[in-house]
């Protein structure tokens, strides 16, 4: 078959039929109606939350009123329609085909338009996504104060601020494993556009007066964020060429860091004016400009190819510069029996090595991102600090340090996968331990204590990145969405366990004792990464596919 054709009639294939329409939803009219009922379901929650204003927006022990049951109502409602209107048919029998289809992007292709508008679109996703979990940090002492929980600034309470975050956490670990087999099953663009309708629905978790109300929207909101970002990195993945692939993924997930610098500024500037609760409700227009902004996220090739919609197929790969290069036969891209395409599959051979490799790296960023990082706010109070003033000091260390998030690009375009994460992880680690040697003494020390956070603070985000990115390319075409999946949901399930640490101890470790737990994972993660995981630099994902299979055999 010539490079470059549709395969309209090839045998096996579903027939051609039209493109849809409504920006290629499967049922536009259910989508549109679920994604209004979800927004008016969220809006008749803010009543509640502005007729508090005069007490400081606290809405403890007030009971939900009618206008806030009806809203649930329609959330409901709302996302089971959304969900309706996405869903393409067959979508059993398109994971399969879809496995089988070869489309690659060129590899001397130059960027174009279409994929500057993509990654703008992308980096917006992974920001909102990102800002989820990072805000934990931030809304944990004012949620501790109103529902008088333990907190260092609060030892007298009885229940742990820490459940809060645990629950978070939880739910973005529960969420990648669903988006990571949502992505490979329904299509990537679906499930990216999906999970902007959790956030809009979630963000109603800003004005639940009940505190076990709190801890379920908590986790709900996690599931949603903990799909973003594995399906943004397999949809780079299959779409941008690879000489520009990799670099292009860290430097969007890199972005973890700038999504932690709005968070922190956001913070110090509304919290003190509207609460907390203020840095919830913002998901709402966050989640709907993601939504408006679905035409410039295109479907994966390989997906629109096995639904039969050629045309549309053949539309996307001329903007991002890609082609079909010839229909595979049963079995897909690694010529060994995948018979099955759970993540059972991610850890047998010949995916083992590169499952162990991304599994301790991402348990390593887990512990750093929810120990270290997630506790710097609240310790800085310990300290000394002000909330305001450990809002900015947390602020500008992350602002210090988005330089090396381009760095940290640059080593994975220049040096490889390999060589940048073994060198980012022990970059990391050497900040830590000055924490582990300085401990409390260092709340004397600003300058050398916001010196000293630059580091940790970037560097787990670009390892958050790259551990993401490098899943996107070292896993095949039917595994792919699920091995990012894995890959995101390892990179949350370290916070779930010092999280769990945390609230059976009833207390937040010190500065040092995170910092300590952090360091050893990225240690080891780089001893795996230099002995064994295969390199990606620039080759076709095909390429590193096929290379599984002869290291195998």
């Amino acid at each position: 078959m010539k490079k470059g054709s549709a395969f309209a009639g090839s045998p096996g294939r579903p027939p051609v039929r039209r493109a849809s329409t409504g920006r290629g939803f499967e049922h536009p009219l259910a989508f549109w109606a679920g994604a209004l009922a979800c927004t008016a379901g969220v809006l008749l929650h803010f009543p509640m939350y502005l007729h508090a204003g005069d007490m400081g927006y606290k809405l403890v022990g007030m009971p939900a009123d009618p206008a806030m049951i009806t809203g649930m109502v329609l959330i409901v409602a709302g996302l089971l329609a959304s969900l309706y209107g996405l869903v393409p048919r067959r979508s059993r029998e398109i994971q399969r085909s879809s496995g089988r289809i070869r489309v690659r992007a060129m590899d001397d292709a130059p960027i174009r338009p279409a994929h500057i508008a993509l990654v703008i679109v992308l980096v917006f996703a992974v920001t909102i996504d990102v800002m989820k979990p990072t805000s934990l940090a931030f809304v944990a002492p004012g949620f501790a104060e109103e529902y008088g929980l333990k907190s260092p600034a609060n030892p007298q309470g009885t229940i742990p601020v820490s459940w809060l975050p645990l629950a978070g956490i939880t739910g973005t670990v529960i969420g990648s494993w669903i988006w990571g087999a949502l992505g490979d099953r329904i299509g990537r663009r679906a499930s990216l556009i999906f999970a902007g309708m959790i956030f809009v629905a979630t963000s109603i978790c800003g004005a639940m007066p009940g505190f076990t109300w709190n801890l379920v929207m908590c986790l709900f909101m996690g599931i949603g964020a903990g799909g973003m970002l594995p399906i943004t990195f397999a949809l780079i993945a299959e779409t941008i060429p690879a000489r520009h692939r990799g670099w292009l993924m860290v430097l969007i997930g890199g972005n973890i860091a700038g999504a932690y610098v709005i968070t922190s500024w956001l913070a110090g500037w509304l919290i003190p004016i509207y609460s907390w609760r203020i840095l919830w409700l913002i998901g709402l227009p966050t989640g709907l400009i993601f939504i408006a902004l679905n035409r410039w996220i295109p479907e994966s090739p390989r997906f629109l190819l096995a639904r039969g919609r050629t045309e549309e197929a053949e539309a996307v790969m001329a903007r991002y510069g890609a082609a079909v290069q010839e229909a595979e036969p049963e079995g897909g891209e690694v010529h060994v029996p995948l018979k099955r395409t759970g993540y059972r599959t991610l850890f047998r051979r010949p995916l083992l090595g590169s499952t162990l490799g991304i599994t301790i790296l991402g348990i390593g960023v887990g512990l750093m991102t929810y120990g270290f990082q997630q506790w710097v706010p609240t310790n800085l109070q310990h300290l000394g600090y002000s909330t305001v003033k450990s809002n900015y000091v947390v602020r500008n260390a992350a602002l210090l340090g988005l330089p090396f998030t381009v760095l940290t690009a640059w080593m994975y375009a220049v040096w490889g996968s390999r060589k940048t994460i073994v060198t980012v992880s022990g970059i990391t680690v050497v900040p830590l331990l000055g924490f582990v040697v300085g401990g409390d003494a260092l709340a004397d020390r600003q300058l050398l204590l916001s010196l000293l956070l630059v580091v940790p603070l970037a560097g787990v985000s670009s390892l958050a990145a790259v551990v993401t990115g490098y899943a996107a390319e070292v896993y095949p075409t039917l595994l792919r969405s699920r091995g990012t999946g894995l890959a995101a949901a390892m990179t949350k399930a370290g916070g779930v366990l010092i999280l769990a640490l945390t609230v059976a101890a009833a207390t937040v470790p010190s500065i040092a004792a995170t910092a300590l737990i952090g360091a050893v994972p990225l240690l080891l993660a780089a001893l795996v990464f230099a002995w064994g995981c295969p390199e990606t630099k620039q080759r076709s994902l095909e390429e590193i596919s096929q290379d599984l299979t002869v290291a195998h055999s």
